[in-house]
């Protein structure tokens, strides 16, 4: 059962999203709640908690935060990810997504494709560098990253 079963977004103190971003958040928590993976590798001879899992995030004092809990409430674990790493990547996916959303006003099929080809290919850049940072904390496949990461990008978005 290494999974989540319930996230919260601590969005609490963020502007309020733009319809597009709010729309992103929506479809991103739908998706990683109906197919995920997400386990807890073992670290220094302590017993590893299965799952499932409820996984809060949340941005505290410039730092991603990770809090994880067992489906009952039981803590799991909490681990914090420093933001600058995910920068840049967040921008530029924001760039292309903003792109994204003024061509499907005016812009032929064609150019829309070419467009989200690079909006896919900076979001799987931004699953990579997730799962580079969470390495040792948590193991999670491409797609979860991918979910993970939007919901990153929704809290950059307010903060």
């Amino acid at each position: 059962m290494a999974r989540i079963v319930n996230i919260i977004l601590d969005d609490s103190g963020l502007p309020a999203p733009t319809p597009q971003i709010d729309q992103e958040r929506k479809v991103a928590m739908f998706d990683l709640l109906e197919d995920n993976s997400f386990a807890m590798p073992p670290r220094d001879d302590r017993p590893v908690p299965e799952g499932p899992f409820q996984l809060g995030l949340s941005i505290r004092e410039k730092r991603l935060v990770f809090d994880i809990q067992l489906e009952d409430g039981t803590p799991a674990g909490e681990f914090h990810l420093s933001l600058g790493p995910f920068r840049q990547v967040v921008k530029d996916y924001f760039q292309i997504c903003a792109s994204y959303f003024d061509a499907v006003k005016t812009l032929p099929p064609s150019q829309i494709e070419t467009i989200d080809m690079a909006r896919r290919g900076i979001h799987n850049e931004g699953a990579r560098v997730l799962q580079e940072r969470l390495e040792g904390k948590a193991v999670v496949d491409n797609d979860t990253a991918r979910r993970l990461f939007t919901l990153i990008c929704v809290l950059h978005f307010g903060g």
